[in-house]
């Protein structure tokens, strides 16, 4: 267990194995339940966080449920495009899903320690829920983000098993996604340089210049955009764009105040908050 724990290449190899197997066992739950398509796909998406969550609690880490946020998504968009026919609406969200996915999968691995390395986040709840840190540690960390990605990837499998096609304005927000996720990956580069050649407290550069957070604006937009292009294709889906609102409430109200305050404790952050908005990457 120390050597799987302390080794990198063994403790990446353990993660991937075990998304393996969440993977199998939500595969193998929606094909054995016989209800309608998104509550099939709940039940089974739940079977695997709660796969993961019994990991995490293996190894003492809840930072094992780090990559589902980006893995899941392709996971169940590639599972239903091999079972319809796909439309070009379609096959244009699966690929800027997967470019998604894949950025932020691979930016995960190459920040990735070792299974010894946990979230500041986790830690900090941990210390502070005590004795009822394992029901936050499954509701909080697993569930809650579980459901939220959940509930964001739904437009995109709506897409799929009904062959929509896409309008102009589906194609523009499928290209907002896209760009998002660029961004979202050029803010992650630009803040491993700047770690990595550390001189100041506070990053200012490219993107984080002038935000403080322009890798949650990326994702804020990446599923709004998705939604969105649904939405214009098929105006009677508008509830579909409910995942939009709950992860932009998720980071406005819980990703974000956690970070800055995290960030308040270090010196000059009140001056660094003046001149630098929160999300969006212009001057003030």
């Amino acid at each position: 267990m120390k050597f799987l724990k302390e080794n990198r290449i063994a403790s990446f190899l353990v993660v991937t194995l075990v998304y393996v197997i969440a993977t199998c066992l939500g595969i193998v739950t929606y094909t054995l339940l016989n209800f309608d398509w998104w509550l099939s796909l709940l039940i089974a998406d739940i079977v695997a966080t709660i796969v993961t969550f019994v990991f995490s609690l293996i190894f003492n880490n809840s930072s094992v449920y780090d990559p589902y946020w980006s893995v899941q998504p392709i996971v169940i968009l590639i599972a239903f495009a091999t079972q319809n026919k796909l439309t070009l609406f379609a096959i244009l969200t699966l690929i800027v899903v997967l470019f998604w996915g894949v950025r932020l999968t691979a930016n995960w691995a190459y920040t990735f320690l070792n299974l010894n390395h946990q979230d500041w986040r986790y830690t900090m709840l941990k210390e502070k829920t005590g004795m009822f840190y394992p029901l936050i540690n499954f509701l909080g960390i697993h569930l809650v983000p579980t459901l939220v990605v959940y509930a964001c990837v739904l437009p995109g499998v709506y897409v799929i098993i009904n062959e929509i096609n896409a309008n102009f304005l589906s194609v523009l927000f499928l290209l907002i996604s896209l760009m998002a996720s660029i961004m979202q990956g050029v803010a992650d580069i630009q803040m491993h340089k700047f770690r990595k050649n550390k001189k100041t407290t506070f990053i200012s550069l490219g993107l984080w210049k002038y935000s403080r957070h322009p890798n949650y604006l990326g994702e804020i937009l990446m599923w709004w955009g998705i939604a969105l292009s649904l939405l214009c294709a098929m105006p009677s889906s508008w509830y579909l764009i409910l995942g939009a609102i709950i992860n932009t409430a998720l980071f406005l109200f819980v990703s974000i105040p956690m970070a800055d305050k995290r960030q308040s404790q270090k010196d000059g952050f009140a001056e660094y908050k003046t001149r630098t908005r929160m999300l969006l990457p212009i001057k003030k």
